[in-house]
């Protein structure tokens, strides 16, 4: 049943805001709605502040992210366009007494489009300035706020990379150290991640490549091998439209019935095919781990099981299923001698090939031991917002991930050469 905001018990971990025309930021409306309290007093209060003042940004930007993760995109998307137009500048204050200022360089888009770093600072001594990048004109009179240390934020995405490309080359002008070359992101995306991570012993990262709905449809027709389009590729084959995430428009691909009825019922004009391999552990279950890497060390993020093959944390057996999040504790309490020592050589290869400040990866093992590698991207959610009650034993854990972000952040204020080494200039391989 849904709780009156008013009536909502103090925050578990992000603080509530002080006053009323607080920027209240991403991380405090995402943990409101994780706990099911009713949205609808602050919708009102964002929207009678709009009408005191229409050009109030934060309040516009509060309100874009509280559409979104309702799920009403189109008016998140006009919302956060009418916030930008008024500033490009967003600052999450730091609690009590400020130790650092960071900065990262964000794109417009949803809330897959950026390295959710909000996540990984609120409630710190840290300030964090948000700087939405002109896409069409990326660093052009852009006026950076003083900072200590900054951090590129935009995600890969077919629609980004114009953007990383161009921040790339703007990279040398930011007056402070950066975490993660945008360079390095661009090689995230899936249809090249497989041939960045090929070859690494221990590691299984299937093959995948762009396709387009005519292509596609020329495989479901049968006037084109899979092969053709993928090599090597063999039925059954993942298809998703290119660029997204989280499981929407994800499929397993059995027959070529079942590419026409895919594509009869997915919009979009190109798709990324993937080789399926089945990952099911011998009790029948799937099991999709997610860890993050805080300058190259890795850090266990969730694990999420369920008879499914696609598997995602929201959506998989965890939270009716008591077994399951003891095997999640166990994940977490032994993850130094358990899936960490398991796969410490896989993953510490992977970790110098992709060669990133912070990133995180979804994977999975295969039947015979191998780390089988689904994604790798810098906008894996990291949060503190489960319920303890249920999943107590994530919060230190979680907490300890912060604690080594943060660090890593002050050691690269004062020392740079902490940070990973950037790609030299020259076409991507």
């Amino acid at each position: 049943m849904h709780t009156h905001l008013a009536a909502a018990p103090p925050s578990l971990y992000y603080p509530a805001t002080e006053r009323g025309d607080d920027f209240i930021g991403l991380p405090r409306l995402m943990e409101l709605a994780f706990r099911g309290v009713d949205m609808e007093p602050l919708r009102d209060r964002l929207v009678a502040r709009l009408q005191r003042q229409r050009r109030d940004a934060r309040a516009l930007m509060d309100l874009s992210n509280l559409m979104s993760i309702s799920g009403q995109a189109d008016l998140a998307a006009r919302l956060q366009a009418e916030a930008l137009s008024v500033s490009r500048r967003y600052t999450l204050a730091a609690q009590g007494t400020e130790a650092l200022r960071v900065l990262t360089l964000m794109t417009p888009g949803n809330l897959m489009a950026n390295m959710p770093i909000e996540f990984l600072l609120h409630g710190s001594d840290v300030t964090l300035e948000m700087v939405y990048v002109d896409p069409l004109h990326p660093g052009l009179g852009l006026k950076l706020p003083p900072h200590d240390v900054a951090c590129i934020g935009v995600c890969e995405a077919p629609e980004a990379r114009a953007l990383l490309q161009a921040l790339a080359a703007y990279m040398p002008a930011l007056p402070r150290p950066t975490l993660n070359d945008p360079r390095r992101v661009l090689r995230l995306a899936r249809e090249q991640l497989w041939r960045v991570l090929e070859g690494v012993p221990g590691c299984l990262t299937p093959p995948s490549a762009c396709a387009s709905r005519d292509e596609l449809q020329q495989l479901a027709a049968g006037s084109r091998d899979w092969d053709g389009v993928l090599p090597g590729a063999a039925l059954p084959l993942i298809c998703r439209p290119q660029g997204s995430h989280a499981g929407q428009g994800l499929a397993r691909i059995d027959s070529r019935e079942a590419l026409t009825a895919f594509l009869a019922a997915t919009p979009g004009e190109a798709f990324v095919l993937s080789s399926f391999v089945d990952y099911r552990g011998r009790d029948g279950q799937y099991r999709k781990y997610r860890i993050a890497f805080v300058g190259g060390r890795p850090w266990p993020v969730h694990l999420a099981l369920s008879s499914r093959w696609m598997v995602h944390y929201l959506n998989g057996d965890m939270a009716d299923r008591p077994d399951n999040r003891a095997e999640e504790q166990r994940f977490f309490d032994d993850f130094a001698h358990g899936f960490g020592q398991r796969h410490a050589a896989a993953l510490a290869q992977l970790d110098e090939r992709l060669g990133l400040d912070y990133y995180s990866i979804d994977c999975g093992e295969t039947p015979d031991g191998l780390l089988l590698v689904f994604e790798c991207d810098t906008g894996g959610v990291v949060h503190a917002m489960d319920a303890l009650e249920d999943f107590g034993y994530k919060r230190a854990h979680m907490l300890a991930l912060f604690a080594a972000f943060r660090a890593l952040l002050a050691r690269a204020a004062s020392d740079p050469g902490v940070l990973r080494p950037r790609l030299p200039a020259g076409p991507l391989h």
